[in-house]
């Protein structure tokens, strides 16, 4: 390895940024690079090669006219950037890689030798286009000249500068284009079903945290009182392996969508209270697991009966089973508090829990928290 490539790649492990990666069509002698430097474990949080017409049919959700193209490489990059917002590290930036390219083969190409990449953040979309020269280089010389240009790329997204050796000629030069986000607009993409969440980091802990587990817990905070905050961390006090989070859906089963106002203005609830919240677009728990892997989510007592009715699983209980034993099977758990159900305060053993499932629900003792004032009553009583 070049003495450059190492030195970029050192920086890349080194700038807290997390990524997923998908390559299709060239560039794997990045991987190796990434790979091969200490520290990869810092960087590299997956890497998928979806190399056939049915691999990428399924990592996007569609068989592509065109695999080859910007706007494959900014799809992969998209899908790419959300699954690495499931799988980061509490504190890290993430990031999404997408690279296609149509490189020497076997048999002669009657089209373009050309790659297309695209690295996705938080904050911006940037995608280059590379055509080379056709027959001047060989497949393994033309897949590590991609790989150069898709490691700058990474350290660009990175925010890290390196010394960077392009072994492209003048009549090669990338065609790059970026495109900006502000808050505004990532909000709205979360609301529209493109991102599946945007992570507010307020508390100090997110950066003193190495477990990837997270403790969470789930409303809508209109307002955000202290009843919460207690809750929240009495049951991280039961569960000490993880880092406690608000989270907020922008979707709601019953009512609209939430605006990007109206979400704006419920974070800056956790931003005076110094914690964390994640904003989705998963309004059901079960899709919550699918988004929130091996998270132990804090409920009260109320939302546990309606989670082991049927009656909101169309009033099958074996539907109401499968769905709650998937999200079992996502490491999943249920931290119950008391609260009044119908007028009376209950406690995880009031319930019938099913056997599969008891090992899922862990109660929050009486004697650690109670507390009966809810939102609706505090906006009641505000007149609201």
């Amino acid at each position: 390895m070049e003495g450059w490539i190492r030195a970029m790649v050192e920086a890349i492990h080194s700038s807290r940024t997390q990524a997923v990666i998908f390559l299709s069509g060239g560039a794997s002698q990045a991987l190796g690079w990434l790979m091969s430097v200490p520290g990869a474990s810092n960087t590299i949080l997956e890497v998928v090669v979806p190399y056939s017409r049915i691999s990428m049919a399924q990592l996007l959700g569609k068989i592509p006219t065109q695999f080859a193209s910007q706007q494959i490489a900014e799809e992969m990059a998209l899908v790419a950037y959300n699954r690495a917002l499931k799988l980061s590290r509490p504190g890290m930036r993430v990031m999404g890689v997408g690279f296609t390219g149509s490189l020497a083969s076997a048999h002669p190409k009657h089209g373009d030798h050309r790659f297309y990449l695209s690295t996705r953040t938080y904050d911006c979309v940037r995608t280059s286009n590379v055509t080379l020269l056709k027959g001047l280089r060989t497949r393994e010389e033309e897949d590590k000249v991609s790989s150069h240009i898709l490691l700058k790329a990474i350290a660009d997204a990175c925010k890290v500068s390196a010394t960077f050796k392009s072994e492209l000629h003048d009549s090669e030069s990338p065609h790059e284009c970026e495109k900006q986000f502000d808050e505004d607009q990532e909000l709205q993409q979360v609301i529209d079903g493109q991102l599946c969440m945007k992570i507010y980091n307020f508390s100090s802990d997110m950066h003193t945290v190495n477990s990837e587990r997270k403790i969470i817990l789930s409303g809508s905070f209109n307002p955000l009182h202290d009843g919460h905050l207690r809750l929240l961390e009495i049951a991280s006090s039961i569960c000490d392996d993880g880092l406690p989070c608000f989270e907020m859906s922008a979707i709601n089963a019953d009512k609209p969508p939430l605006t990007v106002a109206e979400i704006k203005s419920r974070v800056q609830q956790f931003r005076k209270a110094g914690k964390t919240v994640i904003i989705s677009n998963q309004p059901y728990f079960y899709r919550k697991a699918e988004l929130l892997p091996g998270s132990a989510f804090v409920i009260g007592a109320d939302t546990a009966a309606r989670l082991i009715n049927p009656k909101y699983y169309g009033g099958d209980y074996g539907r109401m089973l499968d769905i709650l034993l998937e999200s079992k099977r996502t490491g999943c758990t249920f931290l119950v508090g008391g609260r009044k159900v119908d007028g009376v305060f209950k406690v995880l053993e009031d319930f019938d829990i099913p056997e599969e499932l008891k090992d899922m629900f862990i109660s929050i003792p009486e004697d650690r928290f109670r507390v009966d004032i809810s939102s609706t009553e505090i906006r009641k009583s505000r007149g609201l």
